[in-house]
């Protein structure tokens, strides 16, 4: 069987892309088509926020960003040691959380 071609990408980083923007909490929803993730981060005593990034994929390339930060995390760890999550999360109102399913409708 042959192996697949590797091939070369070239990405162009634009100047205001390059600088990044920080989030500390994710908002997942998904349909049968798609999955979107809205970017944002939550301040102490600030009770409103907006998105400041929302990323739409397939389920096919959400899995798989799936396994590249599985893989990412597990080498940053060999390196640096476990990654602490401090607290119980479920109860917080700080981080990373999934969302409710979203139908076809948006319902």
């Amino acid at each position: 069987m042959q192996q697949p071609h590797s091939q070369q990408i070239n990405i162009e980083l634009g100047e205001k892309e390059a600088e990044g923007i920080y989030s500390n909490l994710a908002m997942i929803t998904h349909s049968p088509a798609e999955f979107v993730i809205d970017f944002t981060r939550m301040l102490p005593g600030v009770p409103k926020t907006r998105v400041y990034a929302r990323i739409i994929m397939t389920p096919q390339h959400a899995k798989s960003l799936l396994k590249a930060l599985e893989e990412n995390i597990g080498k940053f760890e060999k390196q640096y040691g476990e990654i602490k999550i401090f607290g119980n999360q479920k109860n917080k109102s700080f981080g990373f959380q999934q969302n409710q399913i979203v139908n076809k409708e948006g319902k």
